[in-house]
């Protein structure tokens, strides 16, 4: 990693931010010739390689060409550019490229329906888009852009077309990067983010202590997700070699693992969840010494797992660090939105600070628990939970009002619910739409499935939904009733010898937790996810009624 000579250039750089970092790297003399992003060879470059590691160099030369392709193309700066592919490091290339220019890439989720796909783009006002081989058709029929292009148009001639003033000087306040909420109720709420808000909570870290946990990172992101961007930014700051990876299947993490040796890994909870219930003793993971979570807070029993392997470094009583067996876990409660996790818990082997709590808010952000009129709620009041942050998106893109309907007391709010405890430590409990108002009071979904998971042993995940009847809001919002399944996957097939229901009531009765109507043993492929990994509750509500069916019938 780098100095702390070099550490202070960065934190008295005035002009860095999330829209110049690789050309503010370049500046401060940093070798060309020294390997920093590794790829998993998904990217086609403009030579026609598909490269594993780039230096450096290698990356300005490639980011320059892909600049000089777009100024080639019209792009000018403040424009709107689709990127829509697999590819991890393609979204990478095309970020640095066409922020170069001041433009605006406009991320895409490859696992998008072709026609919510296309849609979105056209809301952000494209004035073209970049896509791979398999997606073309989808972009180019009916998308109405100036341009549809694929890394094949790419050729190294167009380095020689950089516009003069190269490469674009930006405010803190512009817009620099378009991404998408997870869109799991169906069209994706387009979240930018600018020059200052991007990086701000990188740049904070950077002015803390950096422990050597982040000599070597995989980020097992989704390459179209803000937070992808920002740590791998992150992680060429610090000169760390950093490895992106396009697959978020736990199985493929952790292959990267045993293949890159890295300190830190970075991934969403249902990446860390994959990952825990494979078999970790036939795996190497010597080299991890720490895991950060964002997006969703991670469960108790996943986070048991992962950081029983590795180690990591701790001060002792004689003020010196010493290895110790086990890893770090940071579990951290985000979203695009906010730029970056504004909530941190760490846990060691031996952690008990688990029961859904999140920690307390970063240093630079604020949070509170808010009663429906906008008050912040006393400790152990369950309510809305809502931020202040500098790393907060300045609006959505084109929908002003969605992102002012968010606004409340001064905060945006998450749309999660939670409660703080008298130390002030936040706990959350689960998303808005998904607690379930029972007749015997309200399940909160998350709660209950975290507790489930910790407690009952064989069962290797869980969800648990409403089941209402046609017409009914029996959410926290709503003012019915439905009845709470507990949908239950096991890890070797089997499951207790009794019944389910009576197995789980026995659980969440013992902590004071409002019982289920039905559990239901259902198996891995019965659960449907959204395009970034999270559970469809509102598809999985009806898949409820599917299972009990079936077990109804005997099947």
């Amino acid at each position: 990693m780098i100095t702390k000579q070099e550490r202070a250039r960065i934190n008295a750089d005035t002009e860095l931010g999330a829209g110049n970092v690789l050309h503010r790297i370049r500046s401060y003399g940093r070798p060309l010739d020294q390997e920093v992003l590794w790829t998993d060879r998904t990217w086609r470059a403009p030579d026609g390689e598909h490269p594993g590691v780039l230096s450096l160099g290698k990356l300005c030369a490639a980011v320059e060409t892909y600049a000089g392709f777009y100024h080639a193309r019209g792009i000018r700066p403040r424009d709107v550019v689709g990127v829509l592919t697999s590819s991890s490091t393609e979204f990478a290339i095309n970020f640095f490229a066409l922020t170069s220019l001041g433009a605006i890439p406009s991320f895409v989720n490859a696992k998008l329906r072709p026609e919510i796909a296309r849609e979105y783009i056209r809301r952000q006002g494209a004035s073209g888009a970049v896509t791979d081989a398999e997606r073309y058709s989808m972009l180019d029929d009916g998308a109405d852009l100036g341009f549809v292009v694929t890394a094949e148009d790419v050729r190294p001639e167009f380095r020689a077309d950089l516009p003069a003033g190269f490469p674009y000087r930006h405010h803190a306040t512009d817009p620099i990067i378009i991404s998408h909420s997870s869109g799991t109720t169906g069209m994706p709420k387009a979240v930018p983010h600018t020059h200052q808000t991007l990086l701000y909570a990188q740049l904070h870290r950077l002015k803390l202590s950096v422990g050597g946990a982040m000599g070597r990172l995989l980020v097992a992101l989704p390459g179209n997700h803000n937070a992808a961007m920002s740590v791998m930014m992150f992680g060429l700051l610090l000169g760390s070699p950093v490895k992106l990876l396009s697959s978020q299947r736990g199985q493929d993490v952790l292959d990267a693992i045993e293949e890159f040796k890295p300190t830190t890994v970075f991934g969403f909870s249902s990446t860390y969840g994959q990952m825990a219930t494979s078999d970790l003793s036939a795996r190497d993971m010597s080299s991890i010494e720490a895991y950060y979570n964002t997006g969703d807070a991670a469960h108790e029993a996943h986070i048991r797992v992962l950081v029983s392997c590795g180690s990591h470094e701790e001060i002792g009583p004689d003020l010196k660090p010493h290895r110790v067996a086990g890893s770090v876990f940071t579990d951290g409660l985000g979203s695009s939105e906010t730029g970056y996790s504004i909530f941190h818990n760490g846990h060691r082997p031996g952690s008990s600070s688990f029961g859904r709590c999140i920690g307390k808010p970063m240093s630079f952000a604020q949070a509170a628990v808010l009663s429906e009129d906008g008050r912040p709620l006393p400790a152990g009041e369950v309510g809305r939970l809502g931020v202040r942050s500098p790393t907060l998106t300045p609006g959505y893109w084109n929908d002003s009002l969605a992102w002012h309907k968010l606004r409340l007391g001064g905060y945006w709010l998450t749309g999660d619910l939670a409660y703080t405890d008298d130390e002030g430590n936040f706990y959350h409990l689960d998303r808005v739409p998904d607690a379930v108002r029972t007749g015997a009071g309200i399940v909160f979904s998350t709660r209950t499935e975290e507790l489930l998971l910790a407690k009952c042993p064989g069962l290797a995940d869980c969800t648990v939904v409403a089941v209402a009847d046609e017409g009914v809001q029996a959410d926290w919002d709503g003012d019915g009733t439905a009845e709470a399944y507990a949908l239950l996957q096991f890890a070797d097939g089997s499951g207790p010898a009794g019944e389910l229901t009576e197995w789980v009531n026995e659980v969440l009765l013992a902590n004071d937790l409002v019982p289920v109507a039905r559990a239901v043993r259902m198996d891995a492929a019965d659960v449907s996810v959204g395009v970034t990994g999270k559970v469809l509750k509102r598809v999985m509500r009806g898949r409820a009624q599917e299972l009990l069916a079936r077990v109804e019938r005997g099947e």
